[in-house]
């Protein structure tokens, strides 16, 4: 944590303008509004349709329903999505090799994802595959990129905070303590769509930089 800052992201943050901090001891979770504008996000929402594949998980837990959405891969390359991409690494002051590439996704009427953690279980099937080289997930960042008519909340279980989606809106959290120990409080479950789609755009962050870093981000 230390050696990418994220240990300091929580205090960077809560200094920013405008930035609303979740009043809750079990996670360290910050709300941003209108940190992308309605053209940027209608740009990304165009990337999205156009590179969608089924969401899957790291651990399948036997339950084919639990994450419906559809996922996609940003081209870091693509001058926009890096140019967000840095933005996002700025905000934290995390260094961009300790990044994960950007990801989008697409929710349509009754898709979900279920109650779930983003940081990686250590005793998981595919720790190894995931984890061995960059550790892992200290922060995530989600951005929404519409305003779907209804549902498609984002609710943490452990404080019963329920976020709603707002073009632009970036919501912060930390998947594991300043020690590194992971957090289950950061539990949360995306909520099914009710009417119309749902797009947001997700950005990790690990404790070692990620494989694909050196020679790809200059």
């Amino acid at each position: 944590m230390a050696t990418s800052g994220a240990d300091r992201t929580a205090t960077r943050l809560a200094a920013l303008p405008g930035i609303r901090r979740t009043p809750s001891p079990k996670l360290e979770q910050f709300v941003l509004p209108r940190f992308l504008d309605h053209a940027t996000c209608d740009a990304l929402i165009d990337r999205i349709d156009a590179a969608a594949r089924p969401s899957t998980i790291a651990d399948p837990n036997g339950d084919e329903y639990f994450r419906t959405s559809s996922t996609c891969d940003l081209d870091h390359r693509d001058a926009l999505v890096a140019e967000i991409n840095a933005r996002l690494h700025d905000l934290m002051g995390i260094p961009l090799p300790y990044g994960e590439p950007l990801q989008g996704q697409r929710y349509e009427v009754g898709e979900e994802f279920k109650a779930h953690t983003d940081y990686f279980d250590p005793h998981g099937a595919d720790w190894e595959t995931y984890c061995t080289i960059p550790g892992q997930r200290s922060w995530t960042l989600m951005i929404y990129l519409n305003e779907p008519p209804a549902g498609g909340a984002t609710r943490f279980l452990a404080t019963g905070k329920i976020h709603q989606p707002e073009t632009g809106k970036l919501l912060a959290w930390n998947n594991v303590g300043r020690d590194g120990t992971i957090n289950p409080d950061t539990l949360h479950h995306g909520m099914k769509v009710r009417k119309g789609r749902k797009y947001i755009v997700t950005k990790w962050f690990r404790e070692r930089p990620w494989p694909w870093a050196e020679g790809e981000l200059g």
